[in-house]
């Protein structure tokens, strides 16, 4: 770990010490010159997660962070990345340093918002094409709305939340879907059926 923190000092950032893992403090600016020195040094990239700080109780530097896992085989270590960015603000991609990052940067800006310059497909990898919003974001409104997908699909938030819980039959799924618990069995996405359940979560 004490070459972990050299080569961090080197590379003229700062650490916070968590109960088991390093986090380096990275600006924008610097993100991309890190990311090659640190690959150059033989560190792996394992995962991207974004945050959204958003009515966080304790004050951030930004709202939004984007948090690289990096490891090292040789040394047996981990270290995060942490870039704190305002909303609006870009991260310039990584794919060109970690091949890995392609996926997992899709992911970040499908859930959380956050685009990627210089990404070579930047397009939702999770969510349908025709959602709107991205799900992760503290702003995301969370209605009890059902929605109804162009390929056919719909969901009934509360029968479906009803069908997780397997306290009634949920419909859901690619054209229509009966849940209940761990247990499914077909069931056509007729019209009644639909209708049905809309006027259900009306009630």
């Amino acid at each position: 770990m004490n070459n972990t923190k050299t080569l961090l000092r080197n590379a003229g950032l700062e650490w916070q010490e968590g109960a088991l893992e390093t986090t380096a403090i990275v600006s924008p600016a610097k993100l991309k010159d890190t990311a090659e020195q640190l690959q150059r040094e033989e560190w792996y990239l394992l995962d991207i997660v974004g945050v959204d700080y958003l009515e966080f109780t304790v004050k951030q530097p930004a709202r939004f962070a984007v948090i690289y896992n990096l490891y090292h085989l040789g040394e047996n270590a981990r270290v995060f990345l942490k870039v704190f960015l305002e909303d609006g603000e870009t991260l310039p991609s990584l794919y060109s340093v970690w091949k890995a990052a392609n996926y997992l940067e899709r992911e970040v800006y499908d859930l959380v918002g956050v685009v990627f310059d210089e990404h070579p497909d930047l397009r939702k990898v999770l969510t349908p094409e025709d959602l709107e919003g991205h799900p992760l974001r503290k702003d995301f409104p969370l209605g009890e709305s059902p929605t109804l997908f162009n390929d056919g699909r719909f969901l009934d938030p509360s029968t479906f939340r009803a069908g997780v819980t397997g306290k009634d039959r949920g419909l859901s799924g690619y054209k229509g879907g009966e849940r209940a618990g761990t247990s499914s069995a077909p069931l056509p996405p007729t019209l009644e059926v639909f209708t049905a359940n809309v006027e259900k979560v009306k009630a």
